[in-house]
């Protein structure tokens, strides 16, 4: 596993086109698509992969728990009103959460976990459906009951985040803060494996900050680059005529 060779640098690690996190990503996708592999998988996977493959097998079991009993709902036809734009750098981000950490006492690799669960460490911007905003997806109403600063920069985001954790319990009860932040068990168990995983090895962070943005529709699922944009939906059909190697099935 190249995101664990001490020998590869962080900005190696992100380096796009082809990252090791985007590998990582693409990897673990088709692990989701065949559960069936998943003994198999997990008696032979090297040793250094062994650990990552749980955390990530627990994410997606948190949601697949979660989805128990609820109605499923069918994949949308359109992309969203979104803009992908390229992240803050690794080490300038890991530098935010490390400070927040140090003035809340909530673990740094907590708040790079939502970074991550909310907008892939802040490539995604807009407001979401439920009108949340920033990298760290904070509603206007609730960032003003409980932060300073702007919640759409990123450095603002993260402290805000730690201190709305801690309000509602973190660190000593991460498990209801981050219930407080989302009440979601599928969320609150995908942070936390994302946030256990860099706990075991913090070099797991550099991977992930290159997974890219993907987005499950009707057609399969659509890569969308930094570069999309669009103030409005629009058909995925539409949009993979113009753009067909966003297709990654």
């Amino acid at each position: 596993d190249g995101i664990r060779d001490s020998s590869v640098t962080g900005v190696q690690t992100c380096a796009l086109p082809i990252s090791l996190g985007r590998r990582q990503q693409l990897a673990y996708r088709a692990v989701n698509r065949h559960p069936e592999w998943d003994g198999e998988l997990l008696a032979s996977v090297d040793p250094v992969a062994l650990g990552p493959l749980r955390h990530h097998l627990d994410a997606r079991q948190a949601w697949a728990d979660h989805a128990i009993g609820r109605e499923p709902t069918e994949p949308p036809t359109e992309l969203p009103a979104w803009r992908i734009v390229a992240p803050l750098p690794a080490d300038e981000l890991l530098g935010y959460y490390r400070e927040a950490e140090a003035a809340t006492g909530v673990p740094w690799e907590y708040l790079a976990a939502i970074n991550f669960q909310e907008t892939r460490m802040g490539r995604i911007t807009g407001t979401s459906d439920a009108g949340a905003v920033g990298p760290m997806q904070f509603l206007p109403s609730t960032w003003a009951e409980c932060c300073d600063g702007d919640p759409e920069v990123a450095r603002d985001a993260i402290m805000g985040a730690a201190v709305y954790l801690v309000q509602r319990g973190a660190p000593g009860d991460m498990e209801a803060a981050l219930t407080g932040y989302n009440p979601n068990s599928g969320y609150v168990g995908a942070v936390t494996a994302y946030a256990q995983n860099m706990m075991d090895d913090e070099r797991a962070y550099f991977g992930y900050h290159g997974w890219q943005v993907l987005f499950g529709t009707t057609a399969g699922t659509v890569r969308l680059p930094i570069g999309y944009e669009s103030t409005v939906a629009i058909p995925v059909e539409a949009y993979l005529a113009e753009h067909p190697d966003d297709l990654i099935g």
